[in-house]
């Protein structure tokens, strides 16, 4: 599996600041902010400067009843082959909902929904995935996602649940691990625990990012500071498995370059250490 290094999830906002970054060895983008023969100019300088760009779609909702849009998936595989990235990346969501079949409309939820863990959406999702990877260009990675709530009636756990997706797609993982922290708050889940489930040797990379505690609900804000708990389960993946590589997510609120250098040494030390940790047991 290809090993990206130390990346930063490239905006607009911040994009001078993150070309004055050392040790960026990767970015990824949003697939739905990019537009093909019309990047911007601080991408593109990236680019020739050998720095890989991943795109990652938030459009296609893979965990949803319908079969993925070809339009949607043609669009992604545009821009991987724009960006010559080694690798696309969406998520384990649904986004959208109703239609002819429901006799509805259909919903934008404009937010990341949860799919059940259960056997008949697990049936739905591999389906589902098993169509974007046949249209897509490279390997497709998927990401757990935070939430709110716990379906009734669920069947897995979140670890069982992407450990059965992997098996019958082969399909690679972009793990979280400020989304594990945050159903751990709000859903009673043991990151460890899933993390023990996993089949780590599936992962592609990892997501790091910041949020707020609020009125006991833990907030995936991607608009503060990295807490120590997310770094702490960022070691315990890494006392697993040398991660092929790892990025920081901020989406708001954004900080001066030097408060996003130390961000980034300090995820840096968590891995080195984690990965030093499991050599030595």
């Amino acid at each position: 599996m290809e090993r990206l290094g130390t990346g930063i999830g490239w905006r607009p906002e911040i994009a001078a600041e993150i070309a004055a970054l050392p040790g960026v060895d990767w970015v990824e983008v949003v697939a739905e902010n990019v537009c093909p023969g019309h990047l911007p100019s601080a991408l593109q300088e990236l680019r020739e400067r050998g720095t890989t760009v991943v795109p990652h779609g938030v459009s296609l909702g893979l965990g949803g009843a319908d079969r993925p849009d070809a339009g949607r998936l043609a669009a992604l595989a545009e821009r991987a082959t724009a960006l010559g990235s080694p690798l696309v990346t969406e998520h384990i969501a649904f986004v959208r909902a109703g239609g002819p079949l429901t006799a509805s409309p259909v919903m934008e939820a404009g937010h990341l929904l949860p799919v059940p863990r259960t056997r008949d959406a697990l049936d739905v999702l591999c389906e589902n995935v098993r169509i974007a990877q046949d249209a897509l260009p490279v390997p497709l990675a998927l990401e757990n996602i935070a939430a709110l709530i716990n379906w009734p009636g669920e069947e897995m756990t979140e670890g069982h649940f992407l450990s059965e997706l992997v098996e019958r797609t082969g399909v690679r993982l972009l793990v979280d691990v400020a989304n594990l922290h945050t159903n751990h708050l709000n859903r009673g889940e043991d990151p460890a625990a899933a993390l023990d489930e996993l089949p780590v040797e599936a992962i592609a990379y990892v997501h790091v990012a910041g949020g707020v505690e609020r009125d006991g609900v833990w907030h995936d804000s991607h608009a503060h500071p990295v807490t120590q708990p997310v770094l702490d389960v960022l070691a315990e993946l890494c006392s697993r498995i040398a991660p092929p590589g790892v990025l920081l997510e901020r989406d708001d609120d954004f900080p001066e370059g030097g408060e996003l250098a130390g961000e980034l040494d300090a995820i840096r030390a968590v891995v080195k250490g984690g990965v030093r940790h499991a050599q030595a047991a």
